[in-house]
């Protein structure tokens, strides 16, 4: 008899492009090995989550019980009306000092989390081989998402204002040379205490950008991306108008924002403000998949918002992850004071320590250095995940840290066995 062979299945040519990615990697490492202390993934403080002002919206909501019933059903597929208005409301009283800027409710889009809203933006504009912009470094799992779709990301020089306006005019003109300039469809920031520096872009950048997208916006729209996700999080710096309130025609920004990393990443609440021509494609393209987001979680949100209890929270965890970055900062002070090579640079915001090594000492996955720091108890992310594959090249010496999830006394010591492994590598 012949033996019978059972066919071999072949994923897509999209599934194929999703494999390998290092966030689901690095995720299952901080969670399988509760030994390490995780200096890597960008969790929240788990202490500080909002039990009690989630308890009080739960309760609130159920309690009436035509409320409750409308909670445990389908809801409108762009978002709730009531919180979407609350975030615009929010938006024009930070951006505008409370003057209407005639943004509609209907300009905005909830997504669970901000990562499905990056994935549709990118699914509803990009084609194969068409090009995002983006900071290099810049946000890993943006960099994955782009992957997914087949698109090329190219890195921009930046520095410790974020994307450098020029190097993004210099890269445009050899794209119009190369005649690739019709397949750039985007430029993607993260604008406030970005992952993985930690830098926010001033105004002055911010406006420049804008107006190169703008001017650039010749035979179709170069949208700017404006990944907001650490805007709350700021410790001790004033805020800065949003790349929205620059927009003046709102046709070019896409404002994203998520309440994952300021209020609950469990919740799975994220939106986004969407220039007119490209609300309806992402809309649709939402619709294919879920029929909108999950409902129960926008209405909590919405009563977390109307009880006034979302404010409380952010000055909770502002000073909650000072004090965790005051003490990361103290520990890489102690431990590198000798060593002048490695240098960093102290956040105003955000959860993120970016550090550079000496440029012999590699810090990627094929390094020595990230065994040798797991075998010493702790681990980070490499740098050189940060780095689009095209433009700036990657940096192979870097690696970054994250206070987010550790107590201070735990910050310390993973800093100290980040010491060591680097004295054993060095």
């Amino acid at each position: 008899m012949h033996e019978i062979r059972e066919p071999e299945f072949q994923p897509s040519q999209r599934a194929q492009q999703a494999a390998g990615q290092p966030i689901a990697a690095l995720m299952d490492q901080a969670l399988s090995r509760p030994d390490l202390i995780s200096l890597a993934a960008g969790f929240v403080d788990q202490v500080s989550l909002p039990v009690e002002p989630t308890r009080t919206a739960v309760d609130a909501l159920m309690s009436d019980q035509s409320s409750a019933l409308a909670a445990l059903q389908y809801g409108p597929s762009n978002g709730d009306r009531q919180l979407r208005a609350m975030l615009i409301e929010r938006l024009e009283q930070t951006d505008f000092g409370g003057q209407p800027r005639m943004i509609s409710p209907d300009q905005m889009l909830i997504t669970p989390g901000s990562n499905q809203l990056l994935y549709l933006i990118g699914d509803t504009i990009l084609d194969p081989g068409d090009i995002v912009l983006c900071a290099a470094p810049t946000y890993f799992v943006f960099l994955s998402i782009l992957k997914n779709l087949g698109a090329r990301a190219i890195g921009i020089d930046s520095d410790g204002e974020g994307m450098i306006p020029d190097a993004l005019l210099e890269v445009l003109r050899e794209l119009q040379k190369s005649g690739d300039i019709k397949r750039v469809k985007a430029i993607y920031l993260t604008p406030y205490f970005d992952n993985p520096r930690g830098v926010t872009m001033p105004l002055h950048r911010r406006e420049a950008i804008i107006t190169i997208a703008k001017e650039w916006s010749r035979e179709r729209p170069l949208y700017v991306l404006a990944d907001n996700a650490y805007r709350e999080l700021r410790y001790d710096c004033e805020d800065i108008p949003s790349l929205l309130a620059l927009d003046d025609n709102q046709q070019t920004v896409v404002e994203i924002g998520t309440f994952s990393k300021s209020f609950s990443p469990g919740l799975r609440v994220g939106w986004g403000i969407l220039p007119p021509a490209l609300l309806q494609p992402v809309q649709s393209q939402k619709g294919n998949l879920d029929f909108g987001s999950p409902y129960f979680s926008q209405r909590i949100m919405a009563k977390i918002l109307e009880l006034q209890l979302y404010d409380r929270h952010i000055a909770t965890i502002r000073e909650c992850y000072q004090t965790k970055r005051n003490a990361m900062c103290a520990a890489l002070e102690d431990a590198f004071q000798d060593v002048s090579e490695i240098r960093w640079q102290r956040p105003h915001g955000g959860l993120y320590i970016w550090i550079e090594l000496p440029e012999y000492l590699a810090a990627g996955p094929d390094g020595r250095l990230l065994e040798t720091t797991l075998d010493e108890g702790t681990f980070y992310v490499p740098g050189e995940y940060c780095f689009p594959s095209e433009g700036t090249s990657p940096r192979k010496n870097t690696l970054r840290l994250s206070f987010g999830v550790q107590p201070p006394e735990q910050l310390h010591q993973g800093v100290i066995a980040l010491r060591r492994a680097l004295d054993k590598c060095m």
